[in-house]
């Protein structure tokens, strides 16, 4: 699966370059076989460091490797997937917020959309 899309890539980058703003989400990768969401704002100029909200566990805002999860491989092959039918819809202070409440960022989604946000 394609990880990033030209304009996925396009806006993250365009938000890396803005300093001090409350991006909302451009994209979700997901673990399909269990723990490992990851919900990304940012991307550096180096198109590999993203920077966003993980959850391998705990909610936590920072950064991680691109090509780091490009290359986990799960059982029967499979890798990290983008989550196709993602949009974000809020900031990711909200996100943050929302699942440090709930305690995943599973969670948070399912409140957030429930709660007619969005």
């Amino acid at each position: 699966m394609i990880l990033l899309t030209a304009s996925q890539r396009a806006q993250l980058l365009a938000n890396g370059r803005q300093a001090d703003t409350d991006d909302i989400p451009v994209v979700k990768f997901f673990n399909p076989f269990g723990a490992g969401v990851w919900l990304a704002t940012e991307l550096d100029e180096d198109g590999d460091i993203m920077f966003g909200l993980a959850d391998i566990g705990y909610p936590e805002l920072g950064s991680w490797s691109l090509n780091e999860l490009r290359s986990i491989r799960l059982p029967f092959g499979i890798g990290i997937e983008r989550d196709l039918l993602f949009t974000g819809d809020f900031p990711i202070s909200v996100w943050a917020e929302t699942a440090r409440e709930t305690g995943s960022i599973r969670d948070a989604e399912c409140m957030l959309y429930r709660s007619g946000f969005g």
